[in-house]
């Protein structure tokens, strides 16, 4: 099998990296620098050629190329018999309920703040907006308690990728100091003290 991560440390490939640990699908990881023109940067015209965003991540498996993490993190489980993501219809619909909850709604006032604190070229950044993030984060968790029940994992007993997205979203949260409930950060702690974990972290260190 022939697949590569393009990835950059904590940002949204490490989801993808994480799933293809817990997957124990064969990969290749390729580090990409953010910003960079250079050889092994994502503006660098090879990259670009790959994913004309110039962003991360992106995922090449024989010439097929995924650029969102959610749509990785969905292909690789299809690439494995571990069964990461529900089937049956009601279960597989508040999978998807739930990933486009945190995809839409708890990343929102996160990435707005690393857009506006280090990765929009300065003039465009606007220092006012800070706040706002951070109440659209608090609000988004209101809603989310309202919605869903943490208990070992999000979906049922068994974990899915869907803690991915929702774990790796807290640690954001938690690198760019937001209030996190606690309830999110016990979740949190169990969920990147699994061994996939370690090993993706492995790769980026």
């Amino acid at each position: 099998m022939s697949l590569k991560l393009y990835g950059l440390g904590e940002s949204r490939s490490f989801r993808c990296l994480w799933a293809l640990e817990e997957a124990g699908v064969e990969y290749e990881y390729v580090p990409i620098a953010f910003g960079s023109d250079q050889p092994g940067g994502a503006q660098d015209k090879e990259y670009l050629a790959i994913n004309s965003q110039g962003k991360l991540p992106t995922l090449e498996h024989d010439g097929f190329v995924l650029t969102e993490s959610a749509a990785i993190i969905n292909y690789i489980d299809a690439l494995t018999e571990e069964l990461f993501i529900p089937i049956e219809a009601k279960a597989r619909a508040k999978y998807d309920e739930l990933s486009f909850f945190i995809l839409a709604e708890m990343e929102q006032g996160l990435w707005t703040t690393g857009k506006h604190k280090f990765a929009l070229p300065e003039e465009h950044r606007v220092a006012d907006i800070l706040p706002t993030a951070r109440f659209e984060f608090a609000k988004a968790v209101n809603a989310f308690d309202k919605l869903f029940t943490i208990d070992e994992y999000i979906l049922g007993n068994s974990f899915t990728f869907a803690d991915i997205l929702l774990a790796h979203t807290i640690n954001w949260a938690k690198k760019f100091e937001f209030e996190v409930p606690e309830h999110f950060t016990k979740y949190h702690a169990r969920m990147y003290s699994r061994p996939a974990v370690g090993r993706a972290n492995e790769k980026i260190s």
